[in-house]
């Protein structure tokens, strides 16, 4: 009977952010109020917000309450290997790269084992679309494979200098996704509004060859983004 108590209210509550009773943004009556509304328990009444959680209609921000998401959420392909800028694009709004470190640095000892080698290039961006920080792209690319890069090309694309003017060709990638606590570097260069924790994907980035040239660590504000894929059973 509990399990579908706190469904019928995870429904309920459904229904009313869908049909914008409570707007993107506004804050969901308190636990209180909804035990109140539904004569239920608090531990039934957590269940259905966690629920609501996990499946992106709110999230929980510590000292406000349960916010509402929005659900315009972009579609991020996991499979597929994008730039922001084909991303943007695609997406159809006003879009802008922010460059906030570009340098050769020798890459730390874990980065050596995933690129094979020291010298490298680091740049640092954020990514904003409707005038809000959404993304954190932290780069590192193979020196010797990347020989140059400036201000302008992170600025405008490059994927779009690599393949383009070098004519290099990027094939594959190996990625990782997971949820991780915001950091100091993430409060400071997105616009988190409160939120706690972001989407991490992090890629090997590999040419034709199959020989590793980038690995990229890309920070998403949760809310902003839906990762999407196709899957096939096999048999």
């Amino acid at each position: 009977m509990k399990n579908n108590k706190y469904q019928a209210i995870y429904q309920q509550l459904v229904m009313k952010i869908e049909r914008q009773d409570f707007l993107a943004g506004n804050k969901l009556p308190s636990e209180h109020e909804l035990m109140e509304l539904f004569n239920t328990s608090r531990e039934t009444v957590r269940k259905a917000l966690n629920q609501l959680a996990q499946n992106g209609y709110i999230q929980k921000v510590r000292g406000k309450g349960s916010i509402v998401l929005a659900r315009d959420k972009f579609d991020f392909p996991i499979s597929g290997l994008v730039s922001f800028k084909e991303l943007a694009v695609k997406m159809g709004k006003p879009w802008k790269t922010i460059v906030h470190e570009l340098e050769t640095v020798v890459g730390s000892p874990d980065l050596q084992a995933k690129l094979g080698e020291k010298e490298l290039w680091k740049v640092v961006r954020s990514r904003r679309v409707d005038d809000e920080s959404i993304i954190l792209d932290k780069d590192y690319f193979i020196k010797s494979q990347v020989p140059y890069l400036d201000t302008e090309i992170c600025t405008n694309s490059i994927y779009d200098y690599l393949e383009s003017e070098k004519g290099m060709q990027i094939a594959f990638a190996d990625k990782e996704v997971t949820v991780e606590e915001a950091t100091d570097e993430d409060r400071q260069l997105l616009d988190l509004n409160g939120l706690t924790h972001v989407v991490v994907v992090k890629s090997i980035v590999h040419l034709d060859d199959a020989s590793p040239f980038q690995f990229t660590e890309s920070r998403h504000r949760l809310d902003k983004f839906r990762f999407v894929d196709f899957a096939r059973r096999m048999k």
